[in-house]
Parts: structure tokens; C-alpha cells; sequence
């Protein structure tokens, strides 16, 4: 008997959640389309490769999908079940509610395991090839990827305009061009106050005219000592008109892949690799810096006062000027004002240095949230799953109203919790670890929580000691009749 209701179950819920996942897939993978659509259209690509962009990308949108997915056809099963009065039938045979999910909780760790191994195998393997996919598309017709605001790599040179307008976007303002020269070096200079896109009869060539002008030339003398003099070449045009070369941009291979280290593309054994060598790196940083640092602005001298108490407190009670060592033939406000841009340079300094030091741990921190989002994902099904059935159990209602809506509302409250502290984490606001998980130790208690009022057959919310009250002074006061 207890075999026959497993796998009718079993049979009920994998039905369901096939299908809530193929639809869920459907819609995101969509999404996706739309939103890559500049990237794709324009470009003279085939259904094929446009097709292969969208299966390569949509392994990275199943950690997404699959808890939505779970939620909403836990709901929608044991909703109907409790609908159907099925869970009474059940009961009455002596079958209790979590006896009646063990067959379904046991599929969901074999399911987490496997999404576990997909996450490690499958999604760094699709990530890899629609980045490069990605990178290899854009270099088809580049005049279609200038963005605004941002230099844009076109081969032979880097454009960037503030604004583009016209019915095409043909037209250009505020250019600035670095145009490379034989040796792979930025010695031209180009800058317009507008400019315009003009296509020739081939395909190879685009013809972009500049407006009001000038053009910037480093010269290199023959003569070594005239070198060191900066010399170059200043030329004010009113028009100017440039071909750009599309050929090597047509002839893109879009199968290469030479971008193979981000940490999207990386398994565990690669992550805990990365994370071990960019850690080291960093601490190296640290620790050069802060020797060099020292030496070269003299805290040395304060760290070996500071071993030595009696100095210390000397020194405090003493004018600091002493401490400077400054020559008798100067006077301190020299002293103080020649000390002043050594200061500011030395600030400029950390605060450069910070801010190298916090992108270089903001990307540890992203190493480590891939990693351990990696082993998430196998709890979040599963409890998502409990939360779902029951839910289910409780509102007793199958189909796709109530469910479909709670299963949304709680999927976008466990999606921000995690989104909101995984930016947390990037700046080192909290652990990485920490941050991986916190939507799921949130979600732990309300999952066990709403099991045992399911299985005691309690209501969602008990709002009896707020409505009975309520019920007595109006019966009592108003002359009302008690509402049952």
C-alpha cells in the first residue's frame, strides 16, 4: 500500500515539476533573448549560432529556475491532494503527512547531489562557451557596438562618443579616437565635436567623417636626446574622414575560446585553487607595501621609538618639529609647508592603494561565493520543497492561483535575502560564507516550522487570540451577533 502511494506520488510530482521547469526555462531563456538582443541582431547570424548562444547560456539559469520550479509543483501537488480530500483518505488509513513526503524527500537529495555535479561540470562548461561565443559575436560589424560613454576596442583603434542620435545612430558627438600605430602603440590622438557613420559599397570598409577637430601626433626624433623633450604635431581640421578595415572583424572565428579563467568557468578543485594563489597574492601586496611604505616615509625610525616606552613619551611631551630633525638655517613654517605635498602625495598614495586592494578582495570574495553557491543549491531544493508541500497541505488548493502566486512571493523573498547579502559580501560587508548561506538558515526554521503545523492540521496563522476579543466587545458592546 505504502509503495503504491510513493510512487503514485512520485509519478504526480516528477510530472509536474518537468513541466513547471520546462516552462520556467522557457520564460528565462526568453528573457535572456531580450536581453543580449543588441548583442545578436544586426550581425548577420544564423538561427543556428543564435540558438547555440541560448543553450550555452541556459545551464547557468537552472540554479534559478529549479528552486522556483520545486516550490511551485510541491505547492501544486499537495495542494490538490489536500483539495481532493486525498490526505484525509490517507490519514484514515494511518498514513501521516511526513510518511506521505519520504519518498519525495529522498528524491530530492539524490536531486541535490545531481544538481550539485551539475553545477560543478555542466554550468562552467556553458558559461565558458557563451562568454567566448559572446566575446566572438561582438567583433562581427563593430559599428554596431559602439557604446556610449565607454572606449570601444575596433582593432586598429579605440573610439568613444558621449552621445549617438539619428534615425540609425549613425550620427556621433564628442569623439575621442586612439588610433594604434604599426609598433601596437596609442601615439595619434584624435578628438571631434561630432562625426558620422557612413557605410561603403563593400561590406570591408566603413567610412566614419569627423567634424571640427584636432589631431594629436607624438613625433619620434631621430636623435635620442631630442626624445626626451616630448616633441609631437598638433592639426586642427574641420572635416576628416577615416576607413575603417572591417575585414578581420568578419573573419571571426566564433568557435575559439580565449577567455578560460574567470571564475564563472571554474570547478571546485579550480576555485579553492584560485582562491588559495589570490590570497597569497594579496598578502605578498600587503606586506611589500606596508615594508616599503615604512622605509620610504620614515615610520621605521616611530616603530623602533614605539619598542622603547621612555622615547615614546618623550617624544609626545616634545614640540614634534624636533622629531623632524629640521636644519637650523630653516625655519619650521618652511619645514611645515615644504611637508605639506609630500603629505597629500603620501595620501593620494594609501587611498590609491586601498582601492587596489579592495577590487583585489571584492574578487576573492566573488571566488568564494561561486564556490560555495555550488554546494547551496543542494539544501535550497530541498527545503523549498518542504516549505511547498506544507504550504500545500495548509491552504489546500491546487492549479495555478494561489499557488503560482505564493510560490513567487516566497521565491522572490529567498532570492533578494541571498542577492542582497552576496553584494554585501563583494565589499566585505560580511563573509562570503556567510552570505552563501544566509538564505537558506532563513529558510530552515520557516521549513520545519510550517511541517509541523501541516501535520498538525493548524492553520497558517493562528488569528484567534486577536479575533475572538474582537468578536466578544462587539457582541457585548454593539449588540452583534458572534460570528463563527
Amino acid at each position: 500500500m505504502l509503495k503504491i502511494i510513493d510512487l503514485y506520488l512520485l509519478k504526480l510530482y516528477t510530472t509536474r515539476l518537468v513541466s513547471v521547469f520546462a516552462i520556467c526555462m522557457l520564460i528565462f531563456i526568453i528573457q535572456a533573448f531580450w536581453l543580449y538582443v543588441d548583442e545578436l541582431a544586426g550581425k548577420g547570424l544564423d538561427f543556428i549560432t543564435i540558438f547555440k548562444f541560448l543553450i550555452y547560456y541556459s545551464p547557468k539559469l537552472v540554479p534559478l529556475v529549479l528552486p522556483l520550479s520545486v516550490l511551485l509543483a510541491s505547492l501544486m501537488t499537495y495542494g490538490s491532494l489536500a483539495e481532493n480530500y486525498e490526505f484525509v483518505a490517507m490519514k484514515a488509513t494511518g498514513i501521516s503527512l511526513q510518511r506521505a513526503m519520504l519518498a519525495l524527500v529522498l528524491f530530492h537529495l539524490f536531486l541535490g547531489i545531481g544538481t550539485y555535479f551539475f553545477a560543478n561540470h555542466i554550468i562552467p562548461y556553458g558559461e565558458l562557451k557563451s562568454y567566448n561565443l559572446r566575446k566572438n559575436i561582438a567583433k562581427l560589424k563593430p559599428a554596431l557596438v559602439i557604446r556610449e560613454g565607454v572606449f570601444n576596442d575596433l582593432g586598429q583603434m579605440t573610439i568613444k562618443v558621449m552621445s549617438k542620435y539619428g534615425d540609425n545612430n549613425q550620427l556621433l558627438k564628442d569623439i575621442i579616437i586612439h588610433e594604434k600605430s604599426s609598433d601596437n602603440r596609442n601615439r595619434i590622438v584624435i578628438k571631434a565635436e561630432s562625426g558620422e557613420l557612413k557605410s561603403e559599397t563593400t561590406d570591408a570598409m566603413l567610412q566614419m567623417v569627423l567634424y571640427n577637430g584636432y589631431r594629436y601626433e607624438d613625433l619620434i626624433p631621430k636623435d635620442i636626446t631630442e626624445r626626451n623633450k616630448y616633441p609631437f604635431a598638433k592639426v586642427h581640421f574641420e572635416q576628416y574622414t577615416m576607413n575603417i578595415d572591417l575585414s578581420q572583424f568578419n573573419n571571426v572565428d566564433l568557435d575559439a575560446q580565449d577567455y578560460t579563467t574567470t571564475y564563472r568557468m571554474q570547478k571546485v578543485n579550480q576555485l579553492e585553487e584560485s582562491i588559495d594563489s589570490l590570497e597569497f597574492g594579496l598578502n605578498e601586496q600587503k606586506e611589500l607595501f606596508s615594508e616599503n611604505f615604512n622605509k620610504s616615509n620614515g615610520l621605521s625610525q616611530l616603530t623602533k621609538i614605539n619598542k622603547d616606552s621612555s622615547s615614546l613619551s618623550k617624544l609626545l611631551r616634545s614640540n614634534i618639529l624636533e622629531f623632524m630633525k629640521v636644519d637650523k638655517k630653516f625655519k619650521y613654517a618652511e619645514a611645515i609647508r615644504t611637508s605639506i605635498p609630500a603629505l597629500r602625495g603620501t595620501i593620494n598614495n594609501l587611498e590609491s592603494k586601498k582601492r587596489n586592494f579592495f577590487l583585489f578582495q571584492k574578487l576573492i570574495n566573488l571566488h568564494k561565493i561561486t564556490l560555495y553557491d555550488k554546494y547551496t543549491l543542494i539544501f535550497a531544493s530541498f527545503l523549498l520543497f518542504i516549505i511547498g508541500a506544507s504550504l500545500g497541505a495548509i491552504i489546500r488548493k491546487g492549479g495555478l492561483g494561489l499557488p503560482l502566486v505564493l510560490s513567487v512571493v516566497i521565491f522572490l523573498i529567498y532570492h533578494y535575502i541571498g542577492l542582497f547579502s552576496k553584494n554585501a559580501a563583494e565589499d566585505n560587508s560580511i563573509t562570503p560564507l556567510l552570505a552563501s548561506w544566509v538564505s537558506t538558515i532563513i529558510l530552515a526554521p520557516f521549513a520545519f516550522l510550517l511541517l509541523n503545523r501541516a501535520s498538525s492540521d493548524k492553520g497558517f496563522i493562528n488569528l484567534d487570540p486577536i479575533i475572538v476579543p474582537i468578536q466578544k466587545i462587539y457582541v457585548k458592546y454593539m449588540g452583534g451577533k458572534n460570528i463563527q
